[in-house]
């Protein structure tokens, strides 16, 4: 047992050797590094000189794997020391707290043998009149009292200067008051002399400066607590210098976030509504703190309300001007209107708290912002007119259902305007792209209402939609000698349309947005359209428009560019009707002058040019119908405007008229037949097709009154000579189911509806023959 332990003690021994060893050599290597001579790039190259390539990759990756194990122990010492360092911070902050009691009592020094000097003059100076006094025959009771005076008198001044180095604020108000009534009964009672009270004076004014700077000194730092910001200025006010403690107070919020505007960074947000909201968090949560603290202190003082009205209005001013710098500008200049929007809603947000406070500011906001909101306004419209050139100059006009597509904003183009085909319409791909970028302007309109932008964008809105309409005149064969009556036609290159049906098409994409999408769209602007808007799209379109009044002159208007290209394309047709290609007439007098002599060669059937106008007009009828499924009431004054649009360049044909009634040649029986025949002709497929207008009633009655007076020149009776309405309307009858291409009806077998199904074959018999003989 003993051999063990010896043994033991043995290897002990010689473990501990083995270290203090390993641990003097340890350090006998390490003295070369802490050598004030030491160069790392000499003593690398001394140890690598006579080494292998081996052994320097070796060395390498002995080297890399020392690197980590310092790197470990490195943390492994910043954890188990954190502790330490946590304690050593407080203790250097209770040793500035240490440092500052000290300077404290320093300053209290300093100030008692200030206290002792003015004490030793005024102790002279009492000591001076209670002699005087007591000679002059006073009692001991006075006396006394007049030394308990002069007692508080030299210790006044020594007091004072203990609270204000304490900072005991209260005790050195209330000390201070009392020294204001000392001075007060002393001036009432006459018990101090005129030296004395003078003394007591000026050190109670010095006292109130040296707390006033102490308290404006407390004010000023940052590190100041709201309930100590609170105290220092409601004790600067009871001083008396509350225009100074106000401003101070004012300062005072202006610093703190001015500081804490030092972490904000416009470049650390990834988009403006970011930045604006953290600064207006900053900016007005300042301004509401500093309303509290000013209505809690100094109360509704106007004076001082009015300094924080100016003081707040100032720091929304400043805030406007960094969120238009960092954020606004950018999004206004490249037309992102959702991005400049977005900003100004959160600025208003935040602005809007302060309302309660009696702070109304967002005016202030809402002055600012305009002009960026402005132009982010005028470029998404400017964009939109721009895209949607782009595509008219490569559309087919084909009408089709808009494609499956996403907005801007996300959301599918389907799923915003419902999943049914309920508001689905078929236009050309330029005017569903003109449709898609309008719904999503009119997504965020909030700021818009606010800033009573909402006359100005639809008036942009129908300047953009006068653009495409100017685009889609411009797209009718025949319109490129009137481009230079659109102001915005410019340049722009537009695909022509060519036949018909495209030609009708322009017609059903300018009517559909003017009547539906547009008005739909800019419903939105309307305070009271978002809870009402899917009740008003069920609503017939007389009745939303009744329920928006203030938007009647503005849909008036989009009616009036409708009508604009509709005169065109029928102004258009008329022509291509009425002229040939060498500038020719195909409706002149002489169709009607020259028609005597040939009684038997004739066949009473509508002249050329009203069988081709009934032609065109059963043609345009049968596209309409396609295409303005629902909307058979636009189709119907369509043809309703080209037939009179003919019928009416007729009627103002003056050299037409001067021929018929002055001419070479007397207009003769057969012709003012021919003319009667083909007017009640447009009548009758007029009336027939639905799309007799009153005015075209009248207009064709004033134009055969004209015949008849033409005619009634020559002496004869003209009723004499025209045969019965029902003979006309039976030819006109005829003449519509030929050129329609129908089967003519026998023996009276015509259809219930006909105009003529209650006249019999025998009286439509007789009348041809009464009216050939």
């Amino acid at each position: 047992m003993a051999s063990l332990k010896s043994s033991s003690r043995s290897r002990s021994l010689s473990g501990a050797s083995a270290n203090a060893n390993n641990a003097a050599k340890l350090e006998e290597n390490l003295n070369v590094f802490m050598s004030d001579n030491f160069d790392a790039n000499t003593f690398v190259r001394s140890k690598c000189r006579s080494l292998s390539e081996k052994e320097l990759r070796l060395l390498c990756s002995s080297l890399v794997d020392l690197k980590k194990v310092s790197a470990e122990e490195l943390r492994r010492s910043v954890y188990a020391n954190y502790t330490a360092f946590i304690r050593t911070s407080k203790e250097i902050s209770d040793l500035e707290g240490e440092v500052s009691t000290i300077r404290n009592l320093l300053s209290t020094q300093a100030a008692l043998i200030h206290g002792l000097v003015d004490g030793v003059h005024i102790d002279s100076l009492t000591i001076n009149a209670s002699e005087d006094y007591t000679a002059n025959g006073t009692n001991d009771s006075e006396n006394r009292e007049k030394s308990d005076l002069e007692n508080w008198l030299v210790e006044f001044p020594d007091l004072l200067d203990v609270l204000l180095a304490e900072r005991r604020i209260d005790e050195a108000l209330a000390t201070l008051d009392e020294g204001e009534r000392v001075v007060s009964d002393a001036k009432a009672l006459k018990t101090l002399d005129s030296t004395a009270l003078g003394s007591l004076q000026t050190a109670i004014t010095q006292c109130k400066q040296k707390l006033a700077d102490q308290l404006a000194e407390v004010a000023c730092h940052p590190s100041t607590r709201g309930s100590e910001l609170r105290a220092a200025i409601s004790a600067l006010k009871k001083l008396g210098d509350g225009s100074r403690a106000h401003t101070l107070l004012l300062n005072a919020h202006f610093q703190r976030f001015q500081y804490n505007m030092q972490s904000l960074r416009p470049s650390s947000t990834s988009y403006g509504g970011a930045y604006t909201a953290a600064l207006a968090q900053l900016v007005f949560s300042a301004i509401a703190q500093a309303a509290t603290d000013s209505l809690a202190i100094f109360g509704k003082e106007p004076a001082y309300t009015s300094e924080l009205v100016m003081w707040a209005t100032k720091q929304t001013e400043a805030f406007a001007l960094l969120v238009k710098r960092h954020a606004l500008a950018s999004s206004a200049a490249a037309g992102g209107l959702r991005a400049a929007a977005e900003c100004v809603q959160i600025a208003l947000g935040h602005c809007s708290l302060l309302e309660s406070r009696g702070l109304a500011l967002c005016p202030v906001l809402l002055k600012l912002f305009r002009p960026s909101v402005e132009q982010a306004l005028e470029a998404n419209l400017k964009r939109i007119e721009e895209s949607t050139a782009a595509l008219a100059a490569a559309d087919d006009w084909v009408l089709t259902y808009p494609p499956t597509s996403t907005h801007q904003s996300g959301r599918s183009a389907n799923a915003s305007h419902g999943s049914t085909n309920l508001f689905q319409h078929k236009l050309s791909s330029s005017a569903h792209r003109f449709n898609l970028m309008v719904q999503d302007f009119f997504e965020d309109v909030g700021p818009l209402l606010s800033m009573q932008l909402g006359g100005q964008t639809l008036e942009g809105l129908f300047q953009v939609f006068n653009s495409y309409v100017n685009l889609l005149i411009k797209a009718l064969p025949g319109s490129m000698e009137e481009e230079a009556n659109f102001e915005d036609s410019g340049n722009k290159i537009v695909r022509m349309a060519e036949t018909e049906a495209q030609q009708i098409a322009l017609l059903a994409n300018a009517s559909v947005l003017a009547d539906e999408l547009l008005p739909r769209a800019a419903m939105k602007l309307s305070p009271l359209s978002q809870s009402n808007y899917m009740d008003d799209n069920r609503r017939r379109p007389s009745e939303r428009q009744n329920r928006h009044p203030e938007q009647r002159e503005w849909r008036r208007r989009l009616f009036g560019l409708v009508d604009r290209l509709k005169d065109t394309f029928c102004r258009q047709h008329a022509l291509d009707l009425i002229f040939t290609l060498d500038g020719d007439s195909h409706l002149t007098a002489d169709m009607y002058i020259n028609m005597e002599g040939n009684a038997e060669d004739l066949e009473w059937f509508p002249s050329p040019i009203f069988q081709e106008l009934f032609t065109k007009l059963n043609g345009m009828a049968s596209i309409a119908a396609e295409m303005f499924v629902g909307r058979e009431r636009f189709a119907t004054l369509l043809l309703m405007r080209l037939t009179e649009t003919v019928i009416l360049w007729l009627s103002e044909d003056q050299s037409f008229w001067d021929d018929m009634g002055e001419g070479p040649k007397p207009l003769g029986p057969l012709g003012l037949q021919q003319f009667y025949l083909d007017m009640k002709f447009v009548v009758s497929f007029a009336s027939q097709g639905r799309y007799l207008s009153r005015n075209l009633q009248r207009v064709v009655n004033e134009i055969i009154n004209k015949a008849i007076a033409a005619f009634a020149t020559t002496g004869m009776d003209p009723y004499s000579v025209l045969p019965d309405d029902d003979w006309f309307s039976d030819i006109c009858l005829d003449a519509i189911e030929r050129l329609s291409g129908k089967p003519k009806a026998i023996n009276g077998d015509r259809e219930l509806n006909s105009p003529t199904a209650s006249v019999s074959a025998q009286s439509i018999s007789s009348v041809r023959s009464h009216g050939s003989s």
